[in-house]
């Protein structure tokens, strides 16, 4: 296993897991329930730290998929772009969610106003993470980008 492998492998985890914070952190909002926003809270802080070595190693992985058939460097530069952006958001969330941690304690109430900024955060931050996403697969998978035309199917139909 390389660092690129790496990198792949990774990826997945702090992209899902902000969709997956979020659909947490909604649900508490509708449920009241504190301790599934404390689970969704702690969910963007985990999608932080594992933001950071997918990050560390998509330079390794550009290295070594720069001079492949098809890779075009113009996305990799977005793709780089948009990730440090999105490192850059859900490490601001993540932070965000300790502070919550450490200023509502120990049965403080938490302001409203709290709970609505990690909601925008969090749309904002799960936004980011699927652009950069997109981008990334967009270096090598040529079916996905937009100038692309859709595949036609044929043969395919049943004919009457």
């Amino acid at each position: 296993m390389n660092l690129t492998h790496l990198h792949l492998l990774m990826n997945h985890a702090p992209v899902l897991g902000t969709i997956f914070g979020l659909g947490l952190l909604l649900f508490s909002f509708w449920r009241k329930s504190e301790e599934l926003k404390n689970t969704a809270l702690g969910v963007f802080v985990i999608c932080a730290i594992l933001a950071v070595p997918v990050y560390i190693t998509g330079e390794p992985a550009e290295g070594l998929v720069k001079g492949l058939p098809g890779v075009s460097a113009a996305l990799m530069e977005q793709h780089e772009e948009a990730a440090g952006v999105a490192l850059t958001s859900v490490i601001v969330l993540g932070v965000a969610a300790i502070a919550r941690f450490l200023l509502f304690r120990r049965g403080k109430m938490v302001p409203g106003w709290f709970g609505a900024l990690m909601l925008v955060g969090a749309l904002t931050v799960c936004g980011m993470m699927a652009w950069t996403a997109n981008l990334g697969g967009q270096i090598r998978h040529s079916e996905i980008r937009s100038n692309t035309g859709q595949p036609t199917l044929t043969g395919s139909q049943d004919k009457d």
